[in-house]
């Protein structure tokens, strides 16, 4: 390159750094590109299922090349477990989110607002809860892990059974029932593809669990 070439480019950075213009990267940040590729594998998971998905249509979707998919991701399935994860933390900022809008006394709306978020996060990603905990399953064993939505729901049953809001004697054992409750109703409500009548289910889990904890009306 001459040194005139040279001349014009260096001139073209500085005027850039005093106006304040810096130059676009040329790659992105890796948690974008991370994002990205989870996006891409989403959609097409959901049009084609697991099976008929390949790792090269994934790539092809989410613009990158191949390599950069393993330096995020060792196979298929590990990305799959990544979809999975990712569908647990936005259902629990669910359920966290419709709680704090209610005040910390406000014990029965805390809980109304549990089951609500339960009832709408769940029927607005109903095809992908079922494609990362029904179709997909996993090679590798996956160990136990909590729950933090029943820990939430355990943790709200505590403070409302010292306030006298209702009984439980056993706040952790009950929110596993009260969530597996609300999990299997809503798993056998959305079996066939019928339309869900979202409030009367609601009013009806929020029966159901007031029962469970004998609520004391008034508190």
């Amino acid at each position: 390159m001459t040194n005139d070439r040279w001349s014009v480019i260096l001139t073209t950075l500085r005027a850039s750094t005093r106006s304040g213009v810096v130059p676009a990267p040329r790659t992105k940040p890796a948690e974008v590109r991370r994002e990205e590729l989870l996006e891409a594998a989403e959609k097409i998971f959901l049009a084609k299922g697991i099976a008929k998905t390949s790792i090269d249509e994934i790539v092809v979707a989410a613009g990158v090349a191949k390599g950069t998919f393993y330096l995020h991701f060792e196979s298929k399935e590990k990305l799959l477990v990544a979809l999975r994860d990712r569908f647990v933390a936005t259902y629990f900022d669910d359920f966290r989110l419709a709680m704090e809008r209610r005040r910390s006394s406000d014990y029965k709306g805390r809980l109304r607002a549990w089951i609500d978020a339960g009832v709408n996060g769940y029927l607005d990603r109903a095809a992908l809860h079922d494609l990362v905990f029904h179709e997909f399953r996993p090679e590798t064993p996956q160990g136990k892990h909590e729950n933090p939505i029943v820990t939430l729901l355990a943790s709200l049953l505590a403070d409302g059974g010292r306030a006298g809001a209702w009984t439980s004697d056993a706040p952790e054992l009950t929110a596993v029932m009260l969530f597996s409750a609300l999990h299997g109703v809503l798993d056998e409500c959305t079996r066939g593809g019928a339309e869900v009548p979202r409030k009367r289910l609601i009013r009806s889990l929020e029966t159901f669990f007031h029962r469970a904890l004998v609520v004391v009306e008034g508190r």
